[in-house]
């Protein structure tokens, strides 16, 4: 059995934060491991950087149709708009790999939330929807390499509280995503009820949390005591080889999608169930908040497994249980299907955690990180819209709710499979 968390790990060609050069190397020493201040300062970066990977995106559902006006944008366009966040996070995300091994996870992550700075910025001021497609592309781009790099962080400068920081960061990654939805809306009604200053006002968040990472730009490696020199000996992985690999993509892909229908059509289902609107938007609110204490419980508890597939059978169950209470009693039972499908989105940060505890090595996790998510994004696209579809045409809920239900299956499948204890060194 695992201790309370993963163990350090130090993986053949690196060096751990606490471990000491090889002789004949010119590694430099770090015996000592990282000083107490830069840890927190790590910390803090961390936290900063999770509360702003989905504000991008939440605040402009919440003031969808003011930005539609506003631009005189179509229907078709808007669709396409709320379908880009994961096309940008697969394409995007893929670059994530090269751009640290040339410049260090430090870094790219700092330039990652300059980037969310500036697209957030520059949307409410452009007077065109091609522009405001660009900048809200630009911002997502910045998202993207973040996603992929967060579990890299942790691997790196804290390769014995993998559970712990893991969990640290995914709480504040769902509480930035609850924050967002929730209090955009009432701050652009006290600044004017302009739309363009209740998106443009989430750039503050992100410009603060490029601070934290200006000390570590320079530092290509990630931590300290782990020199490109020896990050260069890492033999290349073939990840398409491994199967814990793909099967962290497809679920990775498949909790995705789960999360992205809830968001975009579960507060639909309860209305048309006969729920107020602003019920229907509180329960989706109770379901995005479940995130917020079970994101850090989660990981700490899936660190101390070494088989994380009954967490992954768990939180199937219950998204089952929620899609069947929606099916049978949508407005009889909406709260308990709210939290139960809350529980059930909470297969994010496991996954997260699984990926860091996929590989032996930083450069593993960077490579694994990139795969799955990238992978994962282009599983996620066609769900929400086939759910539309077969609303549109079905004139009900039970068929979409149907394939709801029907994908955990797979998602429960993929989960045990990537949840086994073995690492992508050992397949590729």
């Amino acid at each position: 059995m695992r201790d309370d968390e993963t163990p350090p790990q130090t993986p053949t060609g690196t060096l751990s934060p606490a471990t000491p050069a090889a002789p004949g190397t010119d590694a430099p020493t770090a015996a000592a491991g990282p000083a107490p201040w830069l840890l927190r300062l790590v910390v803090v970066g961390l936290v900063l950087t999770a509360l702003n990977l989905r504000p991008a995106i939440t605040s402009l559902g919440a003031l969808l149709e003011e930005v539609r006006d506003g631009l005189h944008m179509s229907g078709s366009i808007a669709g396409v708009l709320t379908s880009v966040p994961p096309l940008c996070f697969a394409v995007f995300g893929i670059m994530a790999p090269r751009l640290a091994r040339r410049f260090g996870p430090g870094a790219v992550v700092c330039a990652g939330m300059t980037a969310i700075t500036a697209g957030l910025v520059i949307r409410p001021l452009v007077g065109g929807t091609a522009g405001f497609l660009a900048a809200s592309a630009l911002a997502l781009m910045g998202i993207a390499v973040s996603n992929v790099l967060m579990p890299v962080i942790v691997k790196r400068w804290f390769p014995d509280r993998v559970g712990s920081m893991t969990g640290l960061y995914s709480m504040a990654l769902a509480l930035g995503t609850s924050l967002a939805a929730a209090v955009t809306v009432p701050m652009t009604e006290a600044m004017g009820g302009s739309w363009k200053a209740g998106l443009g006002i989430w750039a503050v968040l992100a410009a603060a949390a490029i601070l934290p990472w200006i000390p570590l730009v320079r530092n290509r490696s990630g931590a300290p005591g782990q020199a490109s020199a020896q990050q260069a000996r890492v033999p290349e992985l073939r990840i398409t080889r491994s199967r814990t690999a793909w099967a962290l993509a497809c679920f990775f892909g498949l909790q995705a999608t789960a999360a992205y229908i809830t968001m975009g059509w579960m507060p639909q289902i309860f209305r048309d169930a006969g729920v107020s609107a602003g019920t229907a938007g509180v329960l989706l609110a109770v379901t995005m908040a479940m995130g917020v204490p079970l994101a850090f419980v989660i990981p700490r508890v899936a660190a101390r497994m070494r088989n994380q597939g009954p967490i992954v059978v768990f939180l199937g169950a219950c998204g089952l249980i929620g899609y069947g209470g929606l099916f049978l009693a949508p407005s009889g039972g909406a709260w308990a299907w709210a939290v139960l499908l809350g529980i059930s989105n909470c297969a994010f940060p496991l996954a997260l955690t699984m990926i860091s505890m996929r590989s032996r090595s930083g450069a593993g996790v960077v490579r694994l990180s990139a795969f799955a998510q990238s992978c994962g994004y282009l599983i996620s696209i066609p769900g929400p819209l086939l759910v539309g579809v077969l609303y549109q045409h079905s004139g009900g809920w039970g068929l979409p709710i149907g394939l709801m239900a029907a994908l955990m299956v797979p998602q429960m499948a993929a989960g045990i499979l990537a949840g086994r204890d073995r690492t992508i060194e050992d397949e590729c």
